[in-house]
């Protein structure tokens, strides 16, 4: 869209634009608690592309006691910690952020994190380390059509604390240090077709030295997106140098900078409302001092961030232990339109404990896995605003980590860390729906689930033509009310 009006002003660009107005963003149905008082959104007309899904049912016991699913699903254990490889090497311990990719002759290739720190009974074991000492890195495992492990073997190694990531448009696997500890706390990419290679030992300096979490790619920019697993912790972005999204790009360097919340230009407010006008801008800031610069220039400080993924034009990431009772908060931001909300603020452990790694389905749901106490659980949100509990580990209390699904969208691969079981999951999966998935990233909360506003922060929302999400992710991390 071409902006070649001076009249034009924020509330007028965000009704043309259509993410961030109220209208759309909360155009599913679903209800908010306005500082006591009810209010129902309804449906936008020919907005719902199916028709209340709300999950798979009820969980069934599993007589083994390892994982309860819903009637008609099956899982497989394909990997566990301390087994044989293909190549005579254990099975590493600490698995936690994976990928899938579609490989050769109809088999999906997992990568997979482990992480580990300087020791481990179970440390991955690469013939080419960047450093010696680390017992951290990745393997990949070769998947066939029957579920089966074909091979499986180092890509990485000589890393410490590798805990998620993301996968690249390109087909690699951008493994990310959850430390800051021993010169360690970098981002390397992984070819799993090329295990082992040197680019898979050079550390992203550009996309900064700290405790990384999770990343995911816009692929209409090329922008990346991180979390930090610290306390506090910031959202950063990093924009390459080379935007060609292609093998080596992102070793070219780029700019780094984190999200804060600031006065917007009088070009962005609007002209017919007094008083300033906040929303939030990106700072740039020194990668090699990344979390102090970041502080130091007041960007917004999470509780401590966890999983990100990138969805039909919008970015999901989640605090695992933001909130009044430290449950968690679910975020959305919206890169067209520079635009942070608040989607999901959980109350009640029954609801959501502690969400960490997430990915969406084929049919337009986001997963969330659990890192909390008790049984950990996968959580579904659909775009009807419902939720659902898809998977609950009845073996012990370690945590989900690595949701991902095979290309085809048949299988599910998730792991527990501990002891280290890599599982694949087949059944009655709905089919895949591209619209689905894009009314995810405008639909409002389950209901009940959203974020409790006050009469003043809704007020303000409508006056400066924010959608109450955008107003209450605001309002969370101190923007004035005016």
């Amino acid at each position: 869209m071409r902006l070649n009006n001076s009249g034009m002003n924020r509330r007028d660009f965000l009704k043309a634009g259509g993410a961030g107005t109220l209208a759309v963003a909360l155009g599913a149905s679903g209800v908010y608690s306005l500082g006591g008082i009810t209010k129902t959104l309804a449906a936008a007309p020919g907005n719902n592309p199916t028709s209340g899904f709300g999950g798979y049912g009820p969980l069934v016991k599993d007589p083994n006691g390892i994982l309860d699913l819903p009637r008609g699903f099956h899982y497989k254990i394909i990997s566990k910690t301390g087994d044989k490889m293909s190549n005579g090497d254990l099975v590493p311990a600490m698995l936690d952020g994976m990928a899938a990719y579609r490989g050769e002759k109809n088999t999906t290739i997992l990568v997979r994190n482990h992480e580990n720190s300087t020791n481990s009974q179970y440390p991955v074991n690469g013939k080419n380390p960047w450093s010696k000492g680390a017992a951290g890195g990745t393997t990949a495992l070769v998947v066939g059509s029957n579920r089966e492990v074909i091979q499986e073997y180092v890509t990485s190694s000589g890393t410490i604390r590798n805990c998620a990531g993301g996968s690249t448009t390109w087909g690699t696997w951008l493994t990310c240090e959850e430390t800051r500890e021993f010169g360690h706390g970098f981002v390397f990419e992984v070819n799993p077709l090329d295990p082992e290679n040197e680019m898979s030992k050079t550390p992203i300096r550009d996309m900064g030295y700290f405790s990384h979490e999770a990343c995911a790619v816009d692929p209409a920019t090329g922008i990346w997106y991180l979390t930090e697993d610290a306390s506090p912790s910031f959202l950063y972005r990093f924009t390459p140098n080379d935007r060609t999204q292609t093998l080596g790009s992102l070793q070219k360097g780029g700019k780094l900078e984190a999200l804060a919340i600031d006065e917007l230009p009088a070009s962005k407010a609007s002209s017919f409302e007094k008083g300033q006008k906040f929303g939030v801008v990106w700072k740039e800031i020194n990668p090699e001092r990344a979390q102090q610069d970041a502080k130091d220039k007041g960007c917004i400080q999470f509780s401590r961030l966890e999983g990100a993924f990138f969805s039909a034009g919008v970015f999901w990431f989640d605090d695992t232990s933001a909130g009044d009772g430290s449950l968690g908060r679910v975020y959305r931001y919206f890169p067209a339109t520079n635009t942070l909300e608040l989607f999901y603020e959980s109350t009640d452990k029954n609801d959501l404990e502690m969400p960490d790694n997430i990915c969406m389905s084929p049919w337009g749901d986001l997963w969330i896995a659990e890192d909390g106490g008790g049984n950990d659980r996968i959580i579904g949100l659909t775009p009807e605003g419902k939720v659902y509990t898809f998977a609950e580990n009845t073996l012990n209390g370690s945590e989900f980590a690595g949701p991902a699904f095979s290309p085809d969208g048949n299988t599910f691969f998730v792991n527990i860390q501990t002891p280290g079981i890599t599982f694949a999951i087949w059944g009655p999966f709905a089919r895949r729906n591209s619209a689905r998935q894009r009314a995810m990233g405008h639909a409002a909360p389950p209901a009940g689930l959203g974020p409790i506003v006050s009469g003043k922060v809704a007020s303000l929302a409508e006056e400066q033509g924010m959608s109450i999400l955008e107003a209450a992710a605001l309002e969370r991390h101190g923007m004035p009310i005016l």
